[in-house]
């Protein structure tokens, strides 16, 4: 049996522990504010992973591929939501799983992506995108195209409801404005749906949700589900926004020492952004993790010390700017973890985790790659 000191590197490491605990605290999140948890399983891109964050592989779930819709749909999954905007050119693959007898439906916010939804031979549910915080994509609150795209979907196809994505709560830095932004959210798919009932248009689902607003919301009166991800494996930004802490983070790339830059300040590893991805979500945030967090392989931090720079198959490992500690001593071929500042960006870019427990690797867990 393999363990993390054996393992060639970089590799993605799953601490199964902390995953269904994070799994667990979200569920009686939802329990508690009376909805419905739809957990988006894009931020594992894993069957094995899905079945332990699902429990039941028919319980609902959120996908942001096909890819991942047709390989969860093959181990059992009926009640899906594809939450990314529909492409016309994918709708006969939502059309096929649908005929497999998978309850799979699409998002949209246009009259043109409704068209093409009311145009496929056989009906397929739909959600209205709605944008409550000018973070991406979906139709304001008030919008008169939520009622004209919901009477082509009704009288074409199914007017599943509306759904819409807080994702600017990753800006709000105390719980007073991420409960605003959590409310903001709530009110503005509920204005959504009255429009909707008002005009004599069925709306079952009034879907919401981001882990930051899921964690901070105090109040989903009206609101059927709860969608986030994010939460199952927590990542710097994550602990950066009080939705817990880095020792909740169940993901990490192991990595080694490769070389040394005394002069700089540098250590060197061979985890670049292959394995790391370049995301820099913390950059805005209060405290800057550079491109990960180091800690030592049991998974404590080494204090300031963060992944400063990354090119393809090196990380630079230095003192965060304006450090008053010193750098470890840290020889060649010293084996660390990196904890990630986007879980989801890390995840996609290895082929499997390493499920572990303590140093142990008890298995393997394959990671989707593509769409």
């Amino acid at each position: 049996m393999q363990d993390l000191h054996t393992r060639d590197t970089p590799f993605l490491a799953l601490d199964k522990a902390r995953l269904m605990s994070n799994c667990a605290r979200m569920r009686a999140r939802a329990d508690a504010l009376g909805v419905t948890l739809r957990p988006h399983l894009k931020t594992v891109k894993s069957v094995p992973a899905a079945k332990a964050i699902l429990g039941e592989m028919s319980a609902p779930a959120t996908v942001s591929t096909l890819q991942e819709a047709e390989a969860f749909a093959q181990a059992g999954a009926t009640d899906l939501i594809y939450a990314v905007g529909i492409a016309p050119a994918k709708l006969p693959r939502v059309a096929a799983l649908r005929a497999t007898g998978v309850d799979i439906a699409v998002i949209l916010d246009s009259v043109a992506q409704a068209e093409a939804v009311v145009s496929c031979p056989t009906p397929i549910p739909a959600l209205i995108e709605i944008d409550t915080d000018g973070a991406r994509a979906g139709l304001a609150p008030d919008a008169p195209e939520i009622v004209q795209i919901g009477r082509i979907l009704d009288a074409g196809a199914a007017l599943r409801g509306v759904l819409t994505h807080g994702g600017a709560s990753y800006g709000c830095f105390d719980p007073a404005s991420m409960q605003a932004l959590a409310t903001q959210e709530r009110d503005g798919a509920l204005a959504a749906a009255k429009a909707l009932t008002d005009a004599g248009l069925p709306c079952p689902v009034i879907s919401v949700g981001s882990t930051p607003t899921a964690w901070y919301g105090t109040d989903l009166t009206g609101i059927t589900e709860l969608r986030a991800g994010v939460y199952t494996l927590s990542d710097l930004m994550m602990a950066g926004l009080g939705v817990g802490t880095v020792d909740d983070i169940a993901a990490s790339v192991v990595t080694t020492v490769i070389g040394h830059q005394p002069s700089r300040g540098w250590i060197v590893t061979d985890a670049g952004f292959m394995a790391l991805s370049k995301d820099h979500g913390t950059a805005a945030m209060p405290v800057d993790q550079g491109y990960g967090l180091v800690a030592a392989l049991d998974g404590t931090p080494f204090g300031d010390l963060v992944v400063r720079a990354v090119s393809q198959e090196h990380g630079i490992l230095a003192l965060r700017p304006g450090s008053s500690g010193t750098l470890p001593e840290l020889p060649i071929g010293s084996r660390l973890r990196i904890y990630p500042n986007h879980a989801c960006a890390t995840v996609a870019m290895h082929p499997a985790f390493a499920v572990c427990d303590g140093m142990q690797i008890t298995e393997d867990w394959p990671i989707l790659r593509g769409w």
